[in-house]
């Protein structure tokens, strides 16, 4: 009995390690944005439809920057079309190739979630993102509340969104 609870103090303890160095080290890599508002997003998605359908509905929106190339960016993909099934997602792929690239890749690993291609990185650089992936999670009043970089669950992702109500 003693073995057993000492195993378990040992692996809380342990988890509690991870996280806390995962919280330092993503506030360390975090973009530290000037403009703390939702900017005005102007266009569409590489599937037609338009960022003021997805930016402007008054509820929290993640803004989420990815690339097809990023091997953690396809680990956290499953999580990211998860959140976009219940809150406003717009994912920004940077780099990743043509609009249909873009989309034959989602279709082969059967995700759905709008995005917006940014071939040059041009997007990315306005949002100072350099790690991948980078979601910025902005309030029901377009404030941003959270950025999160590296791997995220999707559990981490709806519990800030449901903090940014």
């Amino acid at each position: 009995m003693k073995k057993t609870v000492w195993i378990l103090k040992e692996i809380l303890l342990f988890l509690v390690a991870v996280f806390l160095v995962s919280t330092l080290l993503d506030y360390l890599r975090a973009p530290k944005p000037q403009d703390t508002r939702l900017p005005t997003l102007e266009g569409h998605t590489i599937q037609g439809e338009s960022l003021k359908n997805i930016l402007g509905t008054g509820a929290p929106v993640i803004i989420h920057f990815w690339g097809t190339w990023c091997p953690v960016c396809r680990q956290e993909i499953d999580n990211i079309d998860r959140v976009a099934r219940r809150y406003p997602v717009l994912t920004i792929a940077v780099q990743s190739g043509s609009d249909a690239e873009i989309r034959q890749w989602m279709k082969e690993r059967g995700v759905e979630f709008p995005v917006l291609s940014d071939p040059s990185g041009r997007l990315a650089k306005r949002f100072d993102v350099n790690v991948y992936p980078t979601s910025f999670i902005y309030d029901s009043r377009g404030a941003l509340r959270f950025t999160v970089t590296g791997y995220t669950t999707t559990l981490g992702l709806l519990a800030r969104l449901k903090l940014a109500e």
